[in-house]
């Protein structure tokens, strides 16, 4: 199973990268940095999952996500990001993402969500349900 990550902090990728290799030592991972690398990546290899960031620089993730939704509509997407929930996750939702995680989120979350969207689910935070 390949997992792309995309996210231009190499900090935040290495730790979203050991979050998922503790849930699903069977992964492999790519990383880009930016939008233009996830979309280059994506059109070389097949992958399980995209986990992308809203803020990066040149294409943001929700530029891209709309480009990734439309050329590989079986592709879960699970939108990271430190923006405010209330004020990204329906967007992302929206435009075709599994799940929006916040970075401030337990590495739990992330792990479960990734399980739950993999198996063909998708995942709202207990945050997000409420309101």
């Amino acid at each position: 199973m390949r997992i792309l990550i995309a996210d231009d902090h190499a900090v935040m990728r290495r730790g979203l990268k050991e979050i998922l290799a503790d849930a699903l030592p069977e992964a492999c991972f790519s990383e880009a940095c930016d939008g233009e690398e996830a979309l280059s990546l994506l059109a070389r290899s097949e992958y399980a999952l995209l986990l992308l960031d809203i803020n990066m620089p040149g294409r943001s993730g929700l530029d891209v996500l709309p480009i990734v939704k439309h050329a590989y509509p079986q592709l879960p997407v699970i939108v990271v990001s430190v923006q405010p929930e209330d004020q990204y996750a329906m967007r992302s939702l929206r435009a075709g993402a599994a799940a929006y995680i916040n970075k401030d989120s337990a590495p739990d979350e992330l792990a479960q969500a990734t399980r739950k969207i993999l198996a063909g689910g998708r995942y709202v935070s207990p945050r997000l349900a409420e309101s």
